[in-house]
Formats: structure tokens, C-alpha cells, sequence
């Protein structure tokens, strides 16, 4: 029995990873954002909106407690998920946890490209959304370094970068 669970901040790659782990591992994958979405019909944004960040969190949890009972899985979690409830400890009892750990630039640099779709980063520009990144990083760092293994994956530029850190993980975790 295999569950695998990637945690990072938004923008770590945790889903373009997590898809092309589990072809390689032949496991099936799922994307805890997407779950939620899928049982609420709703966006995370809409569900964080209309519900507040205290009842999108237990939804999360719940939910993570819910796709945590699927065995022979790898799954992508949201960037917070670690930091709330037991959600952390959980993970790692029930599986391996991965950080795929992404330096504040690096991150900057990806979430630049994005972050129309991200409404916690709306209106934030180079230095401001560089120092948003910076501090709450700082402040998920204590939950993130809780993972069963530390992965380096900052070098995520093309398909083949993607495809590489994915044989490292897959020849770490088998």
C-alpha cells in the first residue's frame, strides 16, 4: 500500500509533479483542491469567500481525512493544509509526506505568471509579492519540515524538469 502526499507552498508544482509521480508509479492521483471543488460544486474561492477561511478548513480537513482512506494514491494538497488541525501529523502516519520545497524567488517568479488566478495574491507586485511570499513561507515552515522527505524541486521549467524530479521522487519513495 502506497499514499504519498505533496505538500508546498502554492506554486511548488505539487499537482504537475503528483501527475506525472503516479504514471510513473502507477498509482492514481488526486488533487485535493480539485476534490473539494468537485463535492461542494463550487471554487475554492467561492467555498474561502462565501464560507470563511475557518469553515474552508474544516471542509479540507475533512475531505483530507475522507481521500486519505484510498490506498495506492498519490495526492496534492493545498498549500495551507499542513498547517492547520492535526492535518500534518495525520498525513505522515497515514503516508509519506513530500515537501517540494521552492525558494521565495523561484516562487515569485511562478506565481507572477499566475496570480490573476490566486485572489490571496491579487494586486501585489515584484517586491510586495516576493515579501508576502517570503514571510508566509517563513510562517508554514514549521509544519512543511515535518515531511517524511525534503525534495528539492526548484528547477521546474519544462517537461522535462518535471519528468526528472518525478524519477528522483519515485526512486526515493519505492
Amino acid at each position: 500500500m502506497k499514499r504519498i502526499y505533496l505538500i508546498g507552498y502554492m506554486g511548488a508544482g505539487k499537482t504537475t509533479v503528483g501527475k506525472e509521480l503516479s504514471k510513473q508509479m502507477n498509482l492514481s492521483f488526486i488533487d485535493l483542491d480539485h476534490y473539494i471543488e468537485a463535492r461542494y460544486h463550487k471554487t475554492i474561492r467561492q467555498l474561502f469567500e462565501e464560507k470563511g477561511e475557518a469553515v474552508f478548513r474544516d471542509i479540507e480537513c475533512k475531505l483530507l481525512h475522507e481521500i486519505a482512506m484510498i490506498e495506492n494514491v498519490v495526492i496534492s494538497t493545498g498549500g495551507g493544509v499542513p498547517c492547520f488541525f492535526d492535518n500534518m501529523s495525520y498525513m505522515n502516519q497515514t503516508g509519506t509526506t513530500v515537501y517540494l520545497k521552492i525558494s521565495s524567488d523561484e516562487l515569485a517568479k511562478r506565481l507572477e505568471l499566475v496570480k490573476h488566478t490566486r485572489p490571496i495574491l491579487k494586486g501585489l507586485l515584484g517586491e510586495e509579492l516576493k515579501q508576502f511570499i517570503t514571510d508566509n513561507l517563513g510562517k508554514r515552515d514549521h509544519w512543511y519540515r515535518q515531511a517524511s522527505v525534503i525534495f528539492d524541486a526548484e528547477k521546474m521549467l519544462t517537461v522535462n524538469d518535471v519528468n526528472e524530479i518525478a524519477c528522483a521522487l519515485k526512486k526515493l519513495l519505492s
